[in-house]
């Protein structure tokens, strides 16, 4: 890490927990509300199970409550949809249009293994 952003270490991190999560819940209203556009043709247990994974995962991870946890159900959730829809279709990313999946699935993943962070809710939360 080069020496003049070490410092901004958590907010680093922070501001890519914000994005990640903005970025997923919005997959999830999509499935549910059809906002901003509609849905994909897909079958409806992705869109009754995905959905709500996607839409309360993503605000979750935003927010920072409870970050962890529902960084983990995502990323589980990536990497199901990436070997279900992509990987039944080619081996690599590139050759079956999986990367945005691959990528959110390794994102949520380090964001389970790190927490809340700071700008959280889980940092202004009272500890018990």
């Amino acid at each position: 890490m080069p020496p003049f952003m070490q410092v901004f270490h958590a907010q680093a991190y922070a501001l890519m927990r914000i994005v990640a999560g903005f970025l997923f819940l919005w997959h999830g209203t999509q499935k549910l509300l059809g906002f901003p556009l509609p849905p994909p043709p897909v079958p409806p247990f992705v869109i009754n199970i995905a959905g709500p994974i996607e839409l309360v995962g993503g605000l979750l991870v935003m927010i920072g409550l409870f970050a962890g946890w529902a960084a983990f159900l995502c990323s589980g959730l990536m990497a199901f949809a990436y070997w279900m829809v992509h990987g039944t279709q080619a081996l690599f990313p590139i050759q079956n249009h999986g990367e945005l999946a691959a990528l959110y699935c390794f994102v949520f993943l380090f964001i389970s293994s790190q927490g809340s962070g700071i700008w959280s809710v889980d940092a202004v939360r009272p500890k018990t």
